[in-house]
């Protein structure tokens, strides 16, 4: 449910850490909160969740008290609304190219006087009607985290007009996305590539917006801290299973043959 706690965070000047989630495991989600995660990214863009699905795994979070956020298939109002009203801490937007694509996205993420996002109080973010409208009206507007991902070369270009809209709270480097925007995929530490974040974190430095990013080890992410990243997506569920569980076959075949 909505709380202010981790965008105060962020203007604090703070770092928060977590993972961007692809597995339908509400269990899983709990984990990550008892291993003391602030967050996770429900991933609606490359993962196969339905709608009660991922209500189901932003409820999981509500139990550990870890904020969930999730990524849209798509900037579209519905998406938005889905996330929004199935009580997420806030949404991810991903794959836009021009500020005028990321401005008609973000009036679905505010009530009036700050946006223009569809009014109901019977969905899971109003407790089914148990809260105050008002309060849950001034909740929403207040303490919705939006996050929009900057992940081509045309969004860097226009990064001091993205800067600019009052409802973004994180941007969101893609160094992956950013690489194969220019033509070199999957060169994440190419001078090109790091002139590109290093722009999003000095332009974003100046209108006080904090930037998010992705990474992929401790190493990378101490860099980008320094730098100035305060949300930290550090790998995936899938990743962190995968480095725990990897290299359980080779001990097996060992301890086969002894």
């Amino acid at each position: 449910m909505l709380k202010p706690d981790l965008k105060q965070k962020l203007s604090n000047g703070e770092v928060v850490f977590g993972t961007f989630f692809k597995l339908n495991s509400a269990s899983l989600v709990e984990m990550l909160g008892y291993a003391g995660f602030d967050f996770v990214i429900i991933d609606n863009e490359h993962s196969n969740y339905s709608f009660s699905e991922m209500e189901n795994l932003i409820r999981a979070g509500d139990c550990v008290n870890m904020h969930t956020i999730v990524r849209i298939p798509s900037a579209t109002e519905e998406n938005i609304a889905h996330a929004l009203d199935s009580g997420a801490s806030g949404v991810q937007v991903p794959g836009l190219t021009t500020v005028e694509q990321v401005k008609k996205a973000m009036v679905h993420t505010k009530y009036y006087p700050l946006g223009r996002r569809g009014l109901t109080t019977v969905q899971r973010a109003c407790k089914f009607s148990f809260m105050n409208k008002n309060d849950y009206i001034k909740a929403s507007n207040e303490d919705t985290l939006v996050v929009v991902h900057v992940e081509n070369k045309e969004m860097v270009d226009q990064i001091e007009e993205l800067c600019q809209i009052s409802q973004i709270d994180v941007l969101f480097a893609g160094p992956a996305d950013l690489s194969q925007s220019i033509g070199k995929p999957g060169e994440v530490n190419d001078p090109e590539v790091m002139a590109l974040i290093e722009k999003i974190f000095t332009v974003a430095a100046k209108y006080k917006k904090a930037v998010g990013i992705y990474v992929g080890n401790a190493a990378s992410a101490e860099k980008y801290i320094k730098m100035g990243a305060q949300f930290i997506a550090f790998q995936s569920d899938v990743a962190i299973i995968y480095d725990a569980i990897k290299n359980y076959n080779k001990i097996f075949n060992e301890l086969k043959n002894k």
